[in-house]
Protein backbone atom coordinates (compact mmCIF):
# COMPACT_ATOMS: atom_id res chain seq x y z
CA UNK A 1 0.00 0.00 0.00
CA UNK A 2 3.02 2.49 0.75
CA UNK A 3 4.40 1.64 -2.46
CA UNK A 4 1.24 2.54 -4.31
CA UNK A 5 0.96 5.89 -2.54
CA UNK A 6 4.15 6.92 -3.25
CA UNK A 7 3.76 5.90 -6.83
CA UNK A 8 0.65 7.81 -7.02
CA UNK A 9 2.35 11.24 -5.46
CA UNK A 10 5.14 10.39 -8.21
CA UNK A 11 2.72 10.02 -11.08
CA UNK A 12 0.83 13.57 -9.21
CA UNK A 13 4.57 15.50 -9.91
CA UNK A 14 4.33 14.39 -13.11
CA UNK A 15 0.93 15.93 -14.00
CA UNK A 16 0.80 18.86 -16.60
CA UNK A 17 -1.54 21.72 -15.90
CA UNK A 18 -5.39 21.20 -16.49
CA UNK A 19 -7.08 23.95 -17.46
CA UNK A 20 -10.35 25.04 -16.92
CA UNK A 21 -12.25 23.09 -19.92
CA UNK A 22 -10.88 20.32 -18.28
CA UNK A 23 -8.17 19.42 -20.84
CA UNK A 24 -4.54 18.69 -19.79
CA UNK A 25 -1.29 21.08 -21.13
CA UNK A 26 1.74 19.30 -21.31
CA UNK A 27 4.57 20.78 -19.91
CA UNK A 28 6.58 21.35 -22.61
CA UNK A 29 3.63 23.25 -24.36
CA UNK A 30 2.84 25.23 -21.46
CA UNK A 31 6.64 26.95 -21.30
CA UNK A 32 6.62 26.82 -25.28
CA UNK A 33 3.26 29.65 -24.47
CA UNK A 34 5.07 31.22 -21.79
CA UNK A 35 8.03 31.75 -24.12
CA UNK A 36 6.28 33.16 -26.93
CA UNK A 37 3.23 34.87 -25.32
CA UNK A 38 5.27 36.46 -22.36
CA UNK A 39 8.93 35.85 -22.02
CA UNK A 40 10.68 36.56 -25.50
CA UNK A 41 7.23 37.51 -27.73
CA UNK A 42 9.47 39.44 -30.54
CA UNK A 43 13.54 38.48 -29.99
CA UNK A 44 15.42 36.24 -27.43
CA UNK A 45 17.96 37.84 -25.42
CA UNK A 46 20.10 37.23 -22.90
CA UNK A 47 20.61 40.39 -22.07
CA UNK A 48 17.86 43.44 -22.61
CA UNK A 49 19.92 46.39 -21.59
CA UNK A 50 22.57 44.71 -25.35
CA UNK A 51 21.60 44.82 -28.79
CA UNK A 52 20.17 41.22 -29.92
CA UNK A 53 22.50 39.14 -31.73
CA UNK A 54 22.79 35.81 -33.59
CA UNK A 55 23.42 33.52 -30.25
CA UNK A 56 23.38 30.24 -29.66
CA UNK A 57 20.56 30.69 -26.75
CA UNK A 58 18.18 31.54 -29.41
CA UNK A 59 18.86 27.79 -31.19
CA UNK A 60 18.27 26.24 -27.54
CA UNK A 61 14.68 27.34 -27.12
CA UNK A 62 13.54 26.97 -30.60
CA UNK A 63 14.84 23.36 -30.66
CA UNK A 64 12.18 23.55 -27.49
CA UNK A 65 9.46 25.20 -29.80
CA UNK A 66 10.29 22.58 -32.73
CA UNK A 67 9.83 19.65 -30.69
CA UNK A 68 6.42 21.22 -29.67
CA UNK A 69 5.20 21.67 -32.85
CA UNK A 70 6.13 18.58 -34.13
CA UNK A 71 3.70 17.41 -31.52
CA UNK A 72 0.97 19.86 -31.93
CA UNK A 73 1.29 20.75 -35.68
CA UNK A 74 -0.04 24.24 -34.52
CA UNK A 75 0.99 26.62 -37.10
CA UNK A 76 1.70 29.56 -34.19
CA UNK A 77 5.12 27.78 -33.27
CA UNK A 78 6.90 27.25 -36.41
CA UNK A 79 5.73 30.95 -37.35
CA UNK A 80 7.51 32.20 -34.07
CA UNK A 81 10.65 29.59 -34.85
CA UNK A 82 10.84 31.54 -38.35
CA UNK A 83 9.82 35.03 -36.88
CA UNK A 84 12.73 34.83 -34.51
CA UNK A 85 15.45 33.32 -37.12
CA UNK A 86 14.39 35.90 -39.99
CA UNK A 87 15.47 38.53 -38.05
CA UNK A 88 18.82 37.62 -38.79
CA UNK A 89 18.74 35.68 -42.14
CA UNK A 90 18.60 37.74 -44.91
CA UNK A 91 16.94 37.18 -48.36
CA UNK A 92 20.20 36.86 -49.84
CA UNK A 93 20.83 34.28 -47.11
CA UNK A 94 23.39 36.09 -45.19
CA UNK A 95 23.17 36.30 -41.61
CA UNK A 96 23.14 39.50 -39.74
CA UNK A 97 25.50 40.10 -36.87
CA UNK A 98 26.95 36.47 -37.97
CA UNK A 99 31.14 37.14 -38.17
CA UNK A 100 32.69 33.95 -39.72
CA UNK A 101 35.74 34.96 -39.23
CA UNK A 102 35.99 34.63 -35.02
CA UNK A 103 35.56 31.13 -35.64
CA UNK A 104 32.77 30.77 -32.37
CA UNK A 105 31.97 27.36 -32.81
CA UNK A 106 28.66 28.89 -30.57
CA UNK A 107 27.43 30.22 -34.11
CA UNK A 108 26.84 27.02 -35.34
CA UNK A 109 23.65 25.85 -33.06
CA UNK A 110 21.38 27.67 -34.71
CA UNK A 111 22.37 26.01 -38.17
CA UNK A 112 19.68 23.11 -37.38
CA UNK A 113 17.34 25.52 -37.09
CA UNK A 114 17.96 26.82 -40.51
CA UNK A 115 18.01 23.43 -41.55
CA UNK A 116 14.56 22.89 -40.42
CA UNK A 117 12.95 26.24 -42.47
CA UNK A 118 14.75 24.83 -45.11
CA UNK A 119 12.81 21.93 -44.93
CA UNK A 120 9.95 23.26 -43.90
CA UNK A 121 9.27 26.50 -46.28
CA UNK A 122 11.74 25.02 -49.07
CA UNK A 123 12.92 28.47 -48.99
CA UNK A 124 16.40 28.31 -50.21
CA UNK A 125 17.86 31.46 -48.14
CA UNK A 126 17.45 28.98 -45.03
CA UNK A 127 19.81 26.67 -47.03
CA UNK A 128 22.26 29.30 -48.12
CA UNK A 129 22.18 30.33 -44.53
CA UNK A 130 23.14 26.62 -43.14
CA UNK A 131 25.84 26.35 -45.61
CA UNK A 132 27.63 29.44 -44.52
CA UNK A 133 28.13 27.94 -41.19
CA UNK A 134 28.63 24.90 -42.49
CA UNK A 135 31.67 26.52 -44.33
CA UNK A 136 32.90 27.61 -41.26
CA UNK A 137 33.09 23.93 -40.00
CA UNK A 138 34.99 23.41 -43.15
CA UNK A 139 38.10 25.79 -42.00
CA UNK A 140 37.38 25.91 -38.50
CA UNK A 141 41.06 26.04 -36.96
CA UNK A 142 41.76 22.38 -35.34
CA UNK A 143 44.36 21.52 -32.58
CA UNK A 144 47.27 18.45 -33.74
CA UNK A 145 45.02 16.20 -32.60
CA UNK A 146 42.06 17.37 -35.48
CA UNK A 147 39.92 18.87 -32.34
CA UNK A 148 38.07 21.90 -33.49
CA UNK A 149 39.13 24.94 -31.43
CA UNK A 150 36.40 26.00 -29.36
CA UNK A 151 36.45 29.96 -30.66
CA UNK A 152 40.04 31.70 -32.89
CA UNK A 153 40.58 33.42 -29.93
CA UNK A 154 41.06 30.35 -27.57
CA UNK A 155 43.69 28.15 -29.52
CA UNK A 156 44.00 24.50 -29.23
CA UNK A 157 41.23 24.48 -26.75
CA UNK A 158 38.79 22.21 -26.70
CA UNK A 159 35.06 22.66 -24.58
CA UNK A 160 32.42 20.48 -23.84
CA UNK A 161 30.06 22.90 -25.12
CA UNK A 162 31.37 23.33 -28.51
CA UNK A 163 30.29 20.10 -29.00
CA UNK A 164 27.12 20.53 -28.66
CA UNK A 165 27.21 23.48 -30.91
CA UNK A 166 28.87 21.82 -33.92
CA UNK A 167 28.30 18.31 -34.02
CA UNK A 168 24.43 17.75 -34.65
CA UNK A 169 24.09 20.19 -36.81
CA UNK A 170 27.39 18.91 -38.74
CA UNK A 171 25.98 15.62 -38.96
CA UNK A 172 22.56 16.55 -39.94
CA UNK A 173 24.18 18.60 -43.06
CA UNK A 174 25.96 15.79 -43.38
CA UNK A 175 23.05 13.60 -43.90
CA UNK A 176 21.19 15.72 -46.25
CA UNK A 177 24.09 16.16 -48.26
CA UNK A 178 25.63 12.25 -48.29
CA UNK A 179 28.79 13.64 -47.01
CA UNK A 180 29.74 10.27 -45.58
CA UNK A 181 32.92 10.72 -44.45
CA UNK A 182 32.03 13.35 -42.20
CA UNK A 183 30.47 10.76 -39.79
CA UNK A 184 34.12 9.36 -39.38
CA UNK A 185 35.27 13.62 -38.29
CA UNK A 186 32.02 13.93 -35.94
CA UNK A 187 32.98 10.83 -34.17
CA UNK A 188 36.63 11.86 -33.74
CA UNK A 189 35.75 15.01 -32.28
CA UNK A 190 33.49 13.06 -29.11
CA UNK A 191 36.34 10.06 -28.87
CA UNK A 192 38.95 13.08 -28.38
CA UNK A 193 37.77 14.60 -25.77
CA UNK A 194 36.24 11.73 -23.70
CA UNK A 195 40.12 10.59 -24.15
CA UNK A 196 41.40 13.35 -22.76
CA UNK A 197 38.79 15.02 -20.77
CA UNK A 198 36.99 12.19 -19.15
CA UNK A 199 38.45 11.35 -15.55
CA UNK A 200 38.88 7.89 -15.09
CA UNK A 201 38.00 7.71 -11.14
CA UNK A 202 34.79 9.50 -11.50
CA UNK A 203 34.09 9.12 -15.41
CA UNK A 204 33.16 12.53 -15.35
CA UNK A 205 34.66 14.79 -18.34
CA UNK A 206 36.51 18.17 -17.10
CA UNK A 207 34.88 21.73 -19.12
CA UNK A 208 37.83 22.39 -21.12
CA UNK A 209 41.36 20.80 -22.38
CA UNK A 210 44.17 22.57 -23.85
CA UNK A 211 46.08 20.25 -26.08
CA UNK A 212 49.01 22.82 -25.65
CA UNK A 213 48.74 22.73 -21.64
CA UNK A 214 49.49 27.01 -22.04
CA UNK A 215 46.62 28.14 -20.41
CA UNK A 216 46.45 28.68 -16.41
CA UNK A 217 43.55 26.95 -16.34
CA UNK A 218 45.20 23.88 -17.51
CA UNK A 219 46.82 21.21 -15.72
CA UNK A 220 50.63 20.74 -16.76
CA UNK A 221 50.62 17.49 -17.64
CA UNK A 222 47.10 16.38 -18.58
CA UNK A 223 45.96 19.99 -19.95
CA UNK A 224 42.40 19.69 -18.48
CA UNK A 225 40.09 22.39 -16.98
CA UNK A 226 40.41 22.13 -12.97
CA UNK A 227 36.44 20.83 -12.41
CA UNK A 228 33.78 19.57 -13.44
CA UNK A 229 30.60 22.23 -14.43
CA UNK A 230 27.07 20.44 -14.48
CA UNK A 231 26.19 22.29 -17.67
CA UNK A 232 28.96 21.62 -19.53
CA UNK A 233 28.39 18.05 -19.22
CA UNK A 234 25.02 18.79 -20.22
CA UNK A 235 25.68 20.07 -23.36
CA UNK A 236 27.97 16.74 -24.07
CA UNK A 237 25.18 14.37 -23.24
CA UNK A 238 22.89 16.52 -25.45
CA UNK A 239 25.30 16.47 -28.24
CA UNK A 240 25.77 12.57 -28.13
CA UNK A 241 21.74 11.55 -28.85
CA UNK A 242 21.04 14.65 -30.82
CA UNK A 243 24.26 13.37 -33.69
CA UNK A 244 22.98 9.97 -33.11
CA UNK A 245 19.92 10.87 -34.82
CA UNK A 246 22.17 11.17 -37.98
CA UNK A 247 25.07 8.51 -37.56
CA UNK A 248 24.31 5.87 -40.47
CA UNK A 249 22.75 2.65 -38.58
CA UNK A 250 25.38 -0.80 -38.24
CA UNK A 251 28.52 1.77 -38.62
CA UNK A 252 31.28 1.79 -35.88
CA UNK A 253 30.55 5.61 -35.96
CA UNK A 254 27.37 4.88 -34.07
CA UNK A 255 28.54 2.06 -31.94
CA UNK A 256 31.43 4.42 -30.74
CA UNK A 257 29.08 6.99 -29.55
CA UNK A 258 26.50 4.82 -28.10
CA UNK A 259 29.69 3.52 -25.99
CA UNK A 260 30.70 7.04 -25.08
CA UNK A 261 27.21 8.06 -24.38
CA UNK A 262 26.59 4.60 -22.14
CA UNK A 263 29.66 6.08 -19.69
CA UNK A 264 28.91 9.23 -19.46
CA UNK A 265 24.89 8.16 -18.15
CA UNK A 266 26.33 5.54 -15.71
CA UNK A 267 28.59 8.29 -14.06
CA UNK A 268 26.18 11.32 -14.36
CA UNK A 269 23.93 9.17 -12.26
CA UNK A 270 26.29 8.69 -9.75
CA UNK A 271 26.23 12.22 -8.70
CA UNK A 272 22.52 12.96 -9.00
CA UNK A 273 21.61 14.37 -5.72
CA UNK A 274 19.69 11.68 -3.84
CA UNK A 275 17.30 13.88 -2.51
CA UNK A 276 16.03 16.22 -5.07
CA UNK A 277 17.15 14.05 -7.96
CA UNK A 278 18.90 17.45 -9.46
CA UNK A 279 21.89 17.86 -10.57
CA UNK A 280 24.72 20.23 -8.42
CA UNK A 281 26.47 22.97 -10.47
CA UNK A 282 29.98 21.93 -9.78
CA UNK A 283 28.95 17.80 -10.24
CA UNK A 284 30.81 16.07 -7.78
CA UNK A 285 31.28 18.27 -4.96
CA UNK A 286 27.70 18.65 -3.88
CA UNK A 287 28.67 19.36 0.48
CA UNK A 288 31.10 22.41 -0.87
CA UNK A 289 30.35 25.64 0.51
CA UNK A 290 28.12 27.74 -1.93
CA UNK A 291 27.44 25.06 -4.33
CA UNK A 292 23.64 24.54 -5.41
CA UNK A 293 21.40 22.57 -7.89
CA UNK A 294 21.20 23.99 -11.09
CA UNK A 295 18.40 23.93 -13.55
CA UNK A 296 20.28 24.04 -16.59
CA UNK A 297 22.29 21.08 -16.29
CA UNK A 298 19.53 19.28 -14.35
CA UNK A 299 17.22 18.96 -17.68
CA UNK A 300 19.81 18.41 -20.04
CA UNK A 301 21.09 15.39 -18.03
CA UNK A 302 17.02 14.78 -18.22
CA UNK A 303 16.34 15.63 -21.78
CA UNK A 304 19.69 13.28 -23.01
CA UNK A 305 18.74 10.21 -20.59
CA UNK A 306 15.34 10.22 -21.56
CA UNK A 307 16.13 10.48 -24.73
CA UNK A 308 18.07 7.85 -25.06
CA UNK A 309 16.64 5.47 -23.31
CA UNK A 310 13.66 5.79 -25.84
CA UNK A 311 15.99 5.58 -28.83
CA UNK A 312 17.79 2.40 -27.60
CA UNK A 313 20.84 3.77 -26.59
CA UNK A 314 20.77 3.35 -23.08
CA UNK A 315 19.38 0.51 -20.83
CA UNK A 316 15.81 1.00 -19.55
CA UNK A 317 17.17 1.50 -15.80
CA UNK A 318 18.24 5.05 -16.82
CA UNK A 319 14.63 5.95 -17.32
CA UNK A 320 14.35 5.71 -13.19
CA UNK A 321 17.04 7.98 -13.35
CA UNK A 322 15.21 10.57 -15.25
CA UNK A 323 12.40 10.09 -13.62
CA UNK A 324 13.91 11.56 -10.93
CA UNK A 325 15.11 14.08 -12.18
CA UNK A 326 12.40 15.60 -13.35
CA UNK A 327 10.47 15.50 -10.67
CA UNK A 328 12.96 17.01 -9.01
CA UNK A 329 12.67 19.31 -11.42
CA UNK A 330 9.13 20.29 -11.61
CA UNK A 331 9.14 20.11 -7.26
CA UNK A 332 12.04 22.60 -6.87
CA UNK A 333 12.51 24.47 -9.50
CA UNK A 334 9.25 25.12 -11.08
CA UNK A 335 7.16 28.21 -9.78
CA UNK A 336 4.07 30.25 -11.18
CA UNK A 337 5.27 33.88 -12.12
CA UNK A 338 3.18 37.20 -11.00
CA UNK A 339 1.14 36.57 -14.68
CA UNK A 340 0.23 33.04 -13.70
CA UNK A 341 3.07 31.63 -15.91
CA UNK A 342 5.38 28.89 -15.07
CA UNK A 343 9.06 30.33 -14.71
CA UNK A 344 12.42 27.78 -14.29
CA UNK A 345 14.67 29.20 -11.76
CA UNK A 346 17.82 28.76 -10.81
CA UNK A 347 20.42 28.77 -13.99
CA UNK A 348 23.89 29.25 -14.51
CA UNK A 349 23.70 32.41 -16.57
CA UNK A 350 27.54 31.85 -18.14
CA UNK A 351 30.33 30.09 -17.60
CA UNK A 352 33.82 29.74 -19.12
CA UNK A 353 37.61 29.39 -19.34
CA UNK A 354 39.87 32.06 -19.52
CA UNK A 355 39.06 35.25 -21.63
CA UNK A 356 38.98 38.80 -20.24
CA UNK A 357 38.67 38.91 -17.29
CA UNK A 358 40.19 35.94 -17.01
CA UNK A 359 38.12 33.04 -16.35
CA UNK A 360 40.55 30.44 -14.15
CA UNK A 361 37.81 27.53 -13.72
CA UNK A 362 37.99 26.94 -10.33
CA UNK A 363 34.83 26.09 -7.62
CA UNK A 364 34.52 29.42 -6.24
CA UNK A 365 34.76 30.92 -9.87
CA UNK A 366 31.63 28.58 -11.00
CA UNK A 367 29.40 28.88 -7.99
CA UNK A 368 30.08 33.09 -8.24
CA UNK A 369 28.83 33.64 -11.89
CA UNK A 370 25.17 34.82 -11.85
CA UNK A 371 22.20 32.81 -11.39
CA UNK A 372 18.77 33.83 -12.86
CA UNK A 373 15.21 32.84 -13.65
CA UNK A 374 13.92 32.21 -17.39
CA UNK A 375 17.37 32.24 -18.71
CA UNK A 376 16.48 30.89 -22.18
CA UNK A 377 19.20 28.34 -22.24
CA UNK A 378 17.33 26.38 -18.95
CA UNK A 379 13.82 27.32 -20.60
CA UNK A 380 15.17 25.73 -24.03
CA UNK A 381 16.68 22.32 -22.25
CA UNK A 382 13.26 22.15 -19.67
CA UNK A 383 11.42 22.40 -22.60
CA UNK A 384 13.31 19.16 -24.82
CA UNK A 385 13.61 17.45 -21.20
CA UNK A 386 9.49 17.94 -20.93
CA UNK A 387 9.14 16.55 -24.51
CA UNK A 388 11.30 13.75 -24.20
CA UNK A 389 9.47 12.82 -20.97
CA UNK A 390 5.87 12.98 -21.75
CA UNK A 391 7.05 10.96 -24.62
CA UNK A 392 9.01 8.46 -22.47
CA UNK A 393 6.23 6.03 -21.39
Amino acid sequence: MIKKIKFLFAAFLLLPLVTAAGQSMPWSQRMANTVIDHLWPDSIYTRPDRPVSWSYDQGVVLKGIECVWKDTGKQKYIDYIRHIIDKFVTPDGSIRTYRPKGYRLDDINNGKILLLLYKVTGNKKYWKAATLLMDQLKTQPRNASGGFWHKKIYPNQMWLDGLYMAEPFYAQYAGMTHDNAAFDDITHQFELIEKHARDSKTGLLYHGWDESKQQRWANPVTGDSPNFWGRAMGWYAMALVDALDYIPQHSADRDSLVTILNRLATAVTKVQDSKTGLWWQVLNMPHKKGNYLEASASCMFVYSLAKGVRKGYLPRKFAKVAEKGYKGIIHNLIKTGSNGQPELKGTCSVAGLGGHPYRSGSFHYYVTEPVQTNDPKGIGAFIMASWQMEHLQ
